[in-house]
């Protein structure tokens, strides 16, 4: 179940505890690890929300899964999280940690979806034409494949899509082909 007010809430204490500690970078550093581990693994995921499982044997995995690979601050809390029950928005925790990072750090994420893998030209145009545009400093690129959209591309950012892909053109070429009256009446 996912709670954003409560993932916003431990992200923000986290955040909080990581600066005072000057280690907010390793931090975030930590949480984009753990976001790429529940993005690849479904398992990991579902074994964190699983009520069936217990407590010490999530915290086991999750030890064994995170190891050395993330720092002790970020290690003591999750730890703390799993000890609480509190370890199924770890997820949600993770990528709300992400996002207050880049607010302090004036970061704007900007996600570009594309029919195949985009060139790094093209990631640097997309990269230079958000910031003349939209007057920004600091803006990071996401990019995904999406074999559905035919060509062109999607671009989010801030809640907002600009869809200049073939498959939103072929779908407003449908719509008026069934809004044109004289088309209807021939059938």
């Amino acid at each position: 179940m996912q709670n954003p007010r409560l993932a916003g809430r431990y992200a923000k204490s986290l955040v909080v505890l990581a600066q005072e500690q000057n280690q907010l970078e390793a931090v975030y550093a930590d949480m984009k690890y753990l976001q790429d581990v529940c993005k690849q693994s479904k398992d990991f995921t579902n074994l964190l929300r699983s009520p069936v499982i217990k407590g010490d044997i999530k915290e086991k995995v999750v030890a064994q899964i995170i190891g050395n690979k993330v720092s002790k601050l970020a290690s003591s809390f999750i730890h703390l999280l799993v000890k609480k029950g509190r370890e199924s928005t770890l997820p949600e925790i993770a990528g709300a940690v992400i996002e207050q990072y880049n607010e302090i750090n004036n970061i704007h994420r900007v996600k570009l979806t594309t029919a195949s893998p985009a060139s790094d030209d093209l990631k640097a145009t997309i990269i230079s034409k958000v910031k003349a545009d939209a007057g920004l400093q600091n803006v990071e690129l996401e990019t995904e494949v999406n074999e559905a959209i035919i060509g062109g591309f999607q671009l989010e950012y801030k809640g907002n899509l600009i869809d200049a892909s073939i498959a939103r053109d072929l779908r407003d070429i449908q719509k008026q082909f069934q809004k044109n009256i004289y088309i209807q009446n021939i059938r």
